[in-house]
């Protein structure tokens, strides 16, 4: 409780601070102006993401900081290196097209996914036996923290790409596959920003983890 009372202080204490107006990005907390790069927070009570500057994503880290309502996103990304899913497990996971992520949704007590597209992100109505049967292979996805972090699978003719990352990175995706899809297809400017985003992923992936080989 005292751990509690004095992250809680603290924040009050930053809040209390806010600065003058400035143009762009801010800290959802004290308001301070942001870079391009920068933390964010999910509000577990609202089910949104927040920006924050360094200092507020600090008092927030220590578990049951502020009751519990904010969780701090992480940094991590892996990649699974050799992972593969059929064509029968993927559409028992009722997702129309080769782009979607998981994440394990603490107040519903379950994983959930979803798929990106031209509206933004749409729920599958995912089987959890489906999704378990898949996850059961891959230990690695037991430690995925709870609404934080992400399994993002890319399924294309040439493989299938398979990523552990903060949860802001694939609500990123759907907003950048909101912004710039055209037509049936989406157009060639969504296709590169799509690429793009997975090459950059790829490039921040410092863990790999090599899919176990199924006989």
């Amino acid at each position: 409780m005292d751990a509690d009372r004095s992250a809680v202080a603290a924040l009050q204490a930053i809040l209390k601070k806010k600065p003058n107006s400035a143009p762009g990005e801010r800290c959802d907390y004290c308001g301070v102006p942001l870079g391009l790069e920068h933390s964010h927070m999910i509000d577990l009570k609202a089910r949104r993401i927040l920006c924050s500057c360094r200092p507020c994503y600090l008092v927030m880290v220590p578990q049951g900081a502020a009751q519990g309502r904010y969780k701090p996103v992480p940094t991590r990304y892996v990649e699974i290196e050799g992972f593969a899913v059929g064509d029968a497990e993927w559409d028992s996971l009722q997702i129309p097209i080769g782009l979607a992520f998981f994440f394990k949704n603490s107040a519903e007590g379950k994983t959930v996914a979803f798929y990106p597209g031209p509206a933004g992100a749409t729920e599958s109505l995912l089987s959890l036996e489906a999704w378990d049967a898949i996850a059961s292979g891959f230990p690695v996805f037991q430690t995925l923290e709870d609404d934080v972090e992400a399994v993002l699978i890319q399924r294309r003719r040439d493989g299938t790409r398979c990523f552990i990352v903060p949860i802001d990175q694939a609500y990123e995706l759907v907003g950048l596959i909101r912004t710039t899809w055209r037509g049936f297809d989406g157009g060639e400017e969504a296709k590169g920003r799509i690429d793009a985003f997975f090459a950059k992923i790829g490039e921040r992936s410092r863990g790999r983890v090599t899919a176990p080989i199924i006989r």
